[in-house]
Parts: structure tokens; sequence; C-alpha cells
């Protein structure tokens, strides 16, 4: 709950609480332990809960309004957000919710993991839905994820090749291209502006721009037999 930004825990009835394994468990999130309301049954739990979702991995007798986690995600920020009271209801280790206990929710959540191996445990059903809470309230925000704060960063630190050198890069490219056998000058056809249709769309930094001309330097001079030469002359 912590690593997704979420703080309120209720437990309805637990077997064992205050309980030293779960501290030990809680690795550094004892804070959530220690603010957990604890009540006796359910009906206490969801007061003043204006949306109740209720996980599920088994097909019930009567069906029910169905979300998957992302949706599942979405749906409560959304809601939270407005100011509602917002319920993600988890059952027991080993037995789940009952059925009158998920009747008491608006909607089921099921985790669409493989039928032959349906059930997880409970930490992996609110890691993962936790989880989705995260990235739709992230995407609520308009907050990129880190990967994408990082990809952001590195893309602006990147210094653009310019107009004048892009163009030195075809001719180079045209050069290696000829010497290599794979371009005709007699006739080029349309190689020339696909590739530079290509590269143009890529975004090419300066850095990279260094590396592909580094490369193609090395290509012109093994077409030409020159390393052959130069180990030679070396021994």
């Amino acid at each position: 709950m912590k690593n997704m930004g979420l703080s309120r825990l209720v437990l309805v009835d637990p077997m064992d609480f205050p309980s030293g394994e779960a501290v030990a468990r809680a690795s550094g999130a004892t804070d959530i332990l220690d603010a957990a309301q604890v009540v006796g049954t359910l009906e206490e739990a969801l007061v003043g809960c204006s949306l109740v979702l209720g996980t599920s991995a088994r097909d019930r007798r009567i069906p029910w309004p169905l979300l998957d986690p992302r949706e599942c995600g979405v749906v409560a920020c959304e809601q939270a957000l407005g100011g509602a009271e917002v319920a993600l209801v988890f059952g027991r280790e080993y037995a789940g919710l009952t059925n009158e206990e998920l009747q008491r929710c608006q909607f089921h959540v099921h985790i669409p993991s493989d039928p032959e191996f349906s059930s997880l445990n409970l930490a992996a059903a609110v890691q993962v839905l936790a989880y989705e809470v995260r990235m739709a309230w992230l995407a609520a925000h308009n907050q990129p994820t880190k990967t994408a704060k990082l990809e952001t960063t590195a893309m602006l630190n990147a210094q653009a090749a310019t107009a004048d050198e892009l163009e030195s890069f075809y001719a180079h490219l045209e050069l290696a291209l000829v010497e290599i056998g794979f371009l005709d000058p007699a006739k080029p056809r349309h190689l020339m502006s696909r590739l530079r249709r290509l590269y143009g769309r890529s975004g090419i930094s300066r850095l990279e721009m260094n590396i592909l001309r580094g490369i193609l330097t090395e290509t012109v001079k093994a077409a030409r037999g020159e390393h052959h030469r130069q180990g030679k002359s070396d021994v």
C-alpha cells in the first residue's frame, strides 16, 4: 500500500492484530499498521463509502458488474478525486470473500490470471490493484511514470543534430552504400529519399550521429581493404 501511495487500512475482525509478524514484514511501512482501523464487521468498514469494489477469483451464481484491475483503478481514482469514499475489499487469504460479502460491493474486480491457476495470494492481489490505482492517479494528475521522466530528461539533455550535420551524414551514408555496392549511383531510385525519411523521424542526437559516422567510416575502410593493409603493416 505504501509503495503505491495508499495509507488507509481497515481490518475486519483480524485473527492476530497487533501482530509482530506483520510489523516485521512491513519493512518500514509500520505507520500503515499503526494507523489501521479495526472493526468487527464488513458493514462497519464500509460506512460512508460511496463506491465499493470487491475482489474475486471465482465465478459466482449471480452475475455482477465486473471490472478488470485497470478499469478498477480508473473508476476508483475518478470517484476519489470527486470526493467520494472508495473501498477496495479483499477477502481472507484462504477463502476470499463470501457471496454475501461480495453482494455488498457495487462492482467485482477480477484479475485475469491463468484459469488453470487463477487464485493469487492476498498480498499479490492487493499489489495488483494498488498499482493500477497508482497508475490511474498519475494519469489523472498528468504525472509521467519514472521511466517516462528518465526518457524525457534524456531526450531534452541530448543535443539534436543540426541540419548541416544531417546533410554531412547523408553524404557519408551515400558514399558508404556506394562503396559496399548497396547503392548504384547510376540507378539510385529512391533509396536516399527513403533513408532521409527514416533518419529524419528518428530525432538523432549529436552523440548518436557521431556513433553512426564512426560506423560508416569503418565500413568504408573495410570495403576498401584498408583494415587488411593496416593489419599487414602492423605485423
